[in-house]
Parts: C-alpha cells; sequence; structure tokens
C-alpha cells in the first residue's frame, strides 16, 4: 500500500484545484476518508483473515464503499460548509482513489473493487508504486526511502500537475 501520506495526495490537489467550492472543513474530511479504506487493518487484531472479504483490503477497498462514504458524507454537507455535490463528489475520489492507487503497488493480495458482486482481489497490470513497509521503524530505512521516491514519482507529481491544471481551469 501507499503510505498515509500519500493516500492523503488525491483529495488534498483536488480541494485545492477546485478552490473556494470546498471548504477547509471538507478538504480535512476528504483527507481523513482517503485513508478511511485502511481502517480495516484492525481486522488483524480480531483474527480476521487478510484474504476474507471483511479483511485488509476487503469490502473498505470497493466502489460500493466508497460510494457509501460519500453518500454519508453528503448529508453533512452544512457541517462541512459546502453544497452537498461537492462534499459526494470530493469524498468518492478522496475514498475510491485509496484502493486505485492500492492496485498501483508491486505487494499485498490486491483488493477487493467490485465486491458485493465479486470477492475477486485485483491490481492493475501496471503497478509501479513500491508497496509500503508497515510500521515506523522500517519506514526509516533504504526500503522507506524507496517507496517515497516512487511514491513522489507516481502519485504527488501527477497530483501537483492534477492542482495546478484544476486552478488553470478555474481561471478560465
Amino acid at each position: 500500500m501507499p503510505t498515509i501520506f500519500t493516500h492523503v495526495a488525491v483529495p488534498v490537489a483536488t480541494s485545492l484545484g477546485i478552490g473556494k467550492i470546498a471548504s477547509r472543513r471538507l478538504l480535512f474530511f476528504a483527507a481523513f476518508c482517503a485513508i478511511l479504506p485502511d481502517f480495516d487493518t484492525i481486522g488483524f487484531k480480531l483474527g480476521i483473515s487478510y484474504a476474507s472479504q471483511w479483511g485488509h483490503r476487503g469490502f473498505t477497498h470497493s466502489i460500493a464503499f466508497a460510494l457509501l462514504v460519500a453518500l454519508l458524507a453528503a448529508c453533512i454537507s452544512r457541517q462541512l460548509k459546502s453544497r452537498a455535490w461537492v462534499v459526494f463528489l470530493l469524498v468518492f475520489i478522496a475514498v475510491v482513489s485509496h484502493p486505485l492507487l492500492d492496485m498501483c503497488t508491486n505487494g499485498g493480495l490486491g483488493v477487493t473493487l467490485y465486491w458485493p458482486y465479486s470477492n475477486e482481489r485485483v491490481f492493475f497490470e501496471y503497478r509501479p508504486i513500491a508497496v509500503s513497509p508497515i510500521g515506523i521503524s522500517r519506514f526509516f530505512t533504504e526500503r522507506g526511502f524507496a517507496v517515497i521516491k516512487s511514491e513522489f514519482m507516481w502519485v504527488w507529481l501527477p497530483s501537483i500537475i492534477l492542482l495546478f491544471t484544476l486552478r488553470g481551469m478555474r481561471r478560465k
């Protein structure tokens, strides 16, 4: 999986790119929602198998989960100080970007993107992002640096380009 820092790159770039229609509160909420799918790691402590649809990269890494979270978020659009459609769209992008990024990594079991219709775990054919080590101590190693380099190239750089593209489109 990409690092927790990288999972927030897509919603932050999108939010900053679209400007004032997304409140600061929504920006932080969307960033939180981008890491929400990995809360499924609690299943490891509960004895849930990684390969289970309820395990890591299971149902929380599906399009259905992203839609559900986005719909629920739209219900609290007033608290997020943005229009419901903006909340829905940005939160959906934030949550669905998580499994899509995981599908670009070179490790793990893949994601159940099409749950509940299929429990098959999938990856993209091309997987350029180095899988992140789990745990802080292992992150500050040569392998951790390699992960950051690949994430910068394949996620942060495109996110920065997205940010400036959206800003440029706003000006026109």
